[in-house]
């Protein structure tokens, strides 16, 4: 898989992003270790805290679709003059399909910045912290 194709994707979900509230419209693309794509776009509610990200639709998508196992996701939203990172929320529902992401900040010109899934979440609470010894 090129990084360009999940940039590309990512892109494109950006453009189905339901926004009609804070008009701030994210797209994300998730690679499965099969090598599929599967996207998400922000969906907004009236009742603003069920409200979805463009990562957990991408996640709950996949899961879905029967995917358990990721290698990076590619995020974009309209911001042009700085890279912009998941929210903590999504961080942390990534970390629960894993620490090893490779994680694409994609400006909307396609331009990205390679970042891990550990930088942006250090510390982070997982779900080896539930094993019982």
């Amino acid at each position: 898989m090129a990084v360009a194709e999940l940039v590309a994707k990512c892109l494109q979900a950006r453009e189905m992003a339901y926004c009609p509230y804070s008009h701030f419209p994210v797209g994300a693309a998730i690679l499965t270790s099969g090598g599929t794509i599967i996207t998400g776009c922000n969906v907004e509610n009236a009742s603003y805290g069920l409200t979805v990200c463009a990562e957990r639709t991408a996640i709950q998508r996949a899961v879905a679709e029967g995917h358990r196992s990721f290698t990076a996701i590619a995020v974009t939203c309209d911001i042009k003059d700085s890279f912009v990172g998941p929210c903590g929320a999504c961080r942390q529902v990534l970390m629960e399909f894993g620490t090893e992401w490779d994680i694409y900040l994609t400006k909307p010109d396609g331009s990205y910045k390679k970042t891990s899934l550990r930088d942006l979440l250090p510390l982070a609470f997982s779900p080896a912290h539930l094993a019982k010894d």
